[in-house]
């Protein structure tokens, strides 16, 4: 039997704001920003009133901007981001709680439907797991579309039981702040919502 396993999600649970919205912004400008999502809006309505899915709604607004742009140009703009934005970004109740669990031996995983291509490079900074969403790419170009689903929702359900053996671990910890983690609070010994408000 295991120790500790914590699972975070990120956007507005580690961070103070959703990060795929200040990524977009930072990458192409807050007038382009604006811009796009008027574009794009018809299709963040229908996700709301439920007629499509989170992953169409997301996928909608990831190939206005990013469709057809170098994998490496997006890949740049990615460490950018995390260097120069996203410590701005984190909640330091948030980093206080990981780095307690981290020296108490406990397992740390980011859970994520953002893509992971803008904070793999902080958890690595802090030696924690990520499971997070993957954008496509064909040809060194990025298609604005997700590889495979939107780890959100019962995703994020699977692809933890997919990398990990939960019935090993003596404490499941599980923090998230909005109706698309519940399925994974579901998971915890000790689920915490909204926790570092």
């Amino acid at each position: 039997m295991n120790g500790t396993i914590a699972f975070f999600d990120f956007d507005g649970t580690i961070t103070a704001r959703d990060t795929l919205l200040e990524f977009i912004r930072h990458s192409k400008g807050t007038p382009r920003f604006y811009f796009g999502f008027l574009l794009t809006s018809p299709w963040l309505v229908a996700y709301k009133i439920k007629l499509i899915s989170n992953q169409l709604a997301k996928e909608r607004v990831l190939r206005h901007f990013f469709r057809n742009m170098p994998f490496d140009e997006f890949d740049n703009e990615c460490q950018a981001f995390a260097r120069d934005v996203l410590p701005g970004l984190i909640r330091p109740k948030a980093l206080h709680e990981i780095t307690k669990l981290k020296a108490a031996g406990a397992s740390v995983v980011i859970v994520s439907a953002s893509p992971d291509n803008w904070i793999r490079p902080w958890t690595t900074t802090i030696e924690a797991d990520l499971l997070a969403t993957r954008l496509q790419t064909v040809n060194q170009l990025i298609t604005g579309r997700i590889f495979e689903k939107n780890c959100h929702g019962e995703e994020k359900v699977r692809r933890i039981k997919e990398a990990y053996t939960l019935e090993e671990y003596r404490d499941i910890y599980t923090y998230g702040d909005t109706g698309g983690d519940r399925p994974m609070l579901k998971l915890g010994t000790a689920s915490f919502y909204k926790p570092f408000r």
